[in-house]
């Protein structure tokens, strides 16, 4: 063992010793190669002064006789004269250091120095004919050669640099045309700091051409050298004329009205809008790290949601907080938003394994957190209470259920089975097991509805607020309207008949929707709680409601593409259960301000709870028996304000239940 590690030792040493006089021979060709280069450069300018040298004294010598075809006489004396002037010209344009000078930048001082070096090699030259008694050449042929063989080799020297410099603009026009060529929406700070960023670290892809601002004193400015075009109307005019690649956003306050403006300004331009989003919120040194293509949900945005006098965090921080629905579009996001707010524990509830199995390895690698996962049906009261007796939540997010107002119609018991069977054992077992809070999710179908499934939430909604008259567990519901980018949405939906090359579906050209994001969605429900209430239903001031065919347009755009022409619209007439336009709130509730003034709720519901009970109960049964027919009639004869009911009958159906 020690022979061989002797033997390694050995070999390291030989390498290393071998080492340097291989790097010595390394450096030792370059420089030789280096010689050679510059040998070569300052040969082929001695060869071309020679040549200019010898072509200027023979055009001065014609000029004199006045012919290009020099006597006898005149070709002797260029003969014996040429020698020692070549000799002198080279010897005083090497002693000036004129073979130093870099071609490709000479200037008006290079010039110089060849001019006195051409005066000085010429004056010599003078005086040397002086002492050989040579005089037969003319002072003024002298001169002429002089002047002719400055303005060859100065201007050999410029030639060259104007054809260098004129291949590199070539090279640079080649290059700009690969940039992208960039308008940059506001001249703030942000847009200050957006163009310094694609100056400097753009890696030489990007090309500042302008800023736009509608701020009018800020027009004709320029910032870090940029001009400010104009205003964001003139993006027509500015996006055509500059040839513009790439629209960059960078507003700090941009609201969906301006943003959606902008878009609609560059319509058939073929650009690509871009949004330069807050840098602190992104922990990034850099824009060009988290610039993002512009979405639909720019163009909806409004203001967020402020909780103005109710903390979050003082209700759910240490509590055990259960979401049902815990791997859908919503519940995931409330798990986000819940674990922000440090619970002592949290429990995902769900039917689908894959969906939990993916939330709960976002939170373990993302935020270092480990929720418990709860595969359970909400239809099934036994497993339920057994998981609540175990785990003991103190609130709970009931966001489970059915919503595909096309499949419902076609599936109501499943529909009455999981929204409201569901949401009636949950509310139950929260109760029995003194659940602090229970927030259910509603939606706006619920209101006058029209659908099975608005119907069956707007019998879930009667089932919490039941609850609530006899428990002392805090229930609230929140009615919102469409989550964009929720599962079985519209906007996932025409984003892949757009990638498909259309056509985008549209059932009805007048048809609206409220819309809003899925954090702000989840925004309202956090607030909810947090407001408790018995039984209350809180909504969400959601602005103007959006006309479905302008989505469509949107969408189209942020594609690329300019809608009807490219992309194709077709309308297929109202589904089944489908309104032309959605309500938050029937003409008797009315609705009363929060202390949040976008979020709204409504006053208590008056209704017999034994009614409501016996209904429900009856509408389960009816259900569970795949009796379809009656539960269609059960559901749109739903009664909820009969008070007067036989005894016999209630305590029948509740045995049955």
């Amino acid at each position: 063992m020690s022979t061989l590690l002797a033997s390694i030792h050995r070999v390291k040493a030989i390498r290393g010793w071998m080492k340097t006089p291989l790097q010595g021979l390394d450096a030792l060709w370059n420089k030789l190669r280096n010689l050679v280069i510059l040998f070569w450069r300052r040969a082929t300018l001695c060869i071309c002064d020679t040549i200019f040298t010898t072509l200027s004294c023979y055009l001065g010598l014609a000029l004199q006789q006045e012919s290009l075809v020099l006597s006898p006489t005149w070709m002797r004396i260029y003969v014996m004269t040429l020698i020692p002037l070549l000799a002198l010209r080279l010897c005083v344009l090497t002693a000036f250091g004129v073979y130093r000078i870099v071609s490709r930048h000479v200037g008006i001082r290079d010039m110089a120095v060849i001019g006195l070096a051409t005066l000085v090699s010429s004056l010599l030259f003078w005086f040397y004919l002086t002492l050989e008694n040579r005089m037969e050449m003319p002072v003024v042929v002298l001169f002429s050669s002089l002047c002719l063989n400055f303005l060859l080799i100065a201007g050999s020297r410029l030639v060259y640099r104007m054809l260098f410099e004129h291949a590199g603009r070539q090279r640079r026009r080649a290059k700009a045309a690969r940039l992208q060529r960039v308008v940059i929406v506001g001249a703030g700070g942000r847009g200050a700091a957006l163009a310094h960023d694609l100056k400097v670290r753009g890696g030489g892809s990007f090309v500042v051409v302008g800023f736009l601002d509608d701020d009018p004193s800020k027009r004709k400015l320029l910032i870090n050298g940029i001009p400010v075009l104009g205003t964001s109307a003139d993006m027509q005019q500015i996006a055509t004329t500059f040839q513009v690649d790439l629209v960059v956003i960078a507003i700090s306050a941009a609201t969906g009205k301006l943003i959606r403006r902008i878009t609609q300004s560059c319509d058939g331009l073929k650009l690509k809008i871009q949004i330069a989003p807050d840098l602190s919120a992104h922990g990034s040194g850099s824009y060009l790290h988290i610039l993002r293509n512009v979405s639909v949900e720019d163009l909806l945005q409004r203001e967020s949601v402020h909780a103005e006098g109710t903390d979050i965090g003082s209700y759910l921080r240490g509590e055990r907080v259960l979401i049902t629905g815990a791997g859908g579009s919503i519940g995931s996001e409330l798990v986000r938003q819940v674990v922000a707010q440090h619970p002592a524990a949290i429990f995902l509830l769900g039917h689908g394994e894959n969906s939990l199995f993916e939330i709960e390895q976002e939170l373990k690698l993302e935020v270092g957190f480990a929720p418990t996962c709860l595969i359970a049906d909400i239809r099934d009261y036994e497993r339920l209470f057994q998981l609540f007796m175990k785990h003991r939540p103190t609130v709970v997010f009931h966001a489970a259920a059915h919503k595909h107002v096309g499949l419902m119609e076609n599936n109501p018991e499943e529909a009455v089975t999981n929204n409201v069977l569901g949401t009636r054992n949950l509310a139950r077992i929260s109760t029995l097991t003194r659940v602090k809070r229970f927030v259910m999710i509603s939606t706006d179908k619920a209101v006058n509805p029209t659908s099975v499934m608005g119907a069956t939430k707007r019998i879930a909604e009667r089932v919490v607020q039941a609850e609530s008259r006899r428990s002392a567990t805090e229930f609230a519901c929140v009615r919102f309207g469409n989550v964009l980018g929720s599962r079985g949405s519209v906007v996932p939906l025409m984003r892949k008949q757009i990638a498909r090359g259309g056509p985008v579906t549209v059932t009805h050209p007048d048809i609206v929707r409220y819309f809003m994001t899925i954090p702000e969605a989840v925004q309202l429900v956090l607030h909810a709680g947090a407001m408790g209430g018995q039984g209350a239903i809180y909504l969400l001031d959601m602005g103007e409601p959006v006309r479905i065919l302008d989505l469509a347009h949107d969408l189209i755009r942020l594609s690329g593409l300019t809608p009807e022409r490219d992309i194709a619209i077709e309308f297929t007439g109202l589904r089944p259960g489908e309104k032309l336009y959605e309500e938050l709130l029937t003409a008797e509730e009315g609705a009363k301000s929060t202390q949040n003034q976008r979020i709204y709720t409504t006053p208590p519901a008056q209704f017999s709870i034994e009614a409501l009970d016996l209904n429900v109960a009856e509408l389960i049964a009816a259900a569970q028996s795949g009796d379809t027919q009656s539960v269609l009639e059960r559901i749109w004869q739903f009664d909820l304000t009969t008070a007067q009911i036989a005894p016999e009958r209630i305590q029948a159906v509740m045995l049955a239940a």
